[in-house]
């Protein structure tokens, strides 16, 4: 009987620990956001904005160089304010959609050391001028 009670006692304990953790804001995250939170290593964070629209000049990105160091982890907030655009950097495997007047987080870490461009792959908007430069140094 008394192993009994030693087993159920250590079993709520584990069940709590774990649960505590969760709570206290450890890496782990709620079931409902799991799926589209991503969670990035610790490190330095550059965080840029711009916007992606077009006008009588061109199709633009706002901001049209970022510079960052080899291991940043790297956050562009992208607010589409006029037009059919997304955002696609090939050497990172981003591709991502950027709806009208919604704002869209880029996340990922710079891994590679170089220069690589950043542009909207809707047909003629990268070469309408919807383009931009990634600069990661070591």
């Amino acid at each position: 009987m008394g192993k009994i009670i030693v087993g159920i006692i250590i079993v709520v304990a584990l069940a709590g620990f774990f649960l505590m953790k969760d709570k206290e804001g450890d890496t782990a995250l709620p079931q409902s956001e799991s799926k589209t939170k991503v969670v990035l290593p610790a490190g330095d964070v550059k965080e840029f904005s711009m916007t992606s629209y077009y006008d009588d000049a061109g199709k633009w990105f706002s901001l049209k160089e970022i510079s960052v160091k080899k291991g940043d982890r790297v956050r562009i907030k992208v607010t589409n304010t006029k037009g059919s655009h997304d955002f696609t950097l090939d050497e990172y495997g981003i591709k991502k959609a950027t709806p009208l007047n919604q704002e869209v987080v880029v996340e990922f870490t710079a891994d590679k050391v170089g220069e690589f461009t950043y542009y909207c792959s809707t047909p003629g908007h990268r070469q309408g001028g919807q383009f931009g430069k990634l600069i990661v140094k070591e």
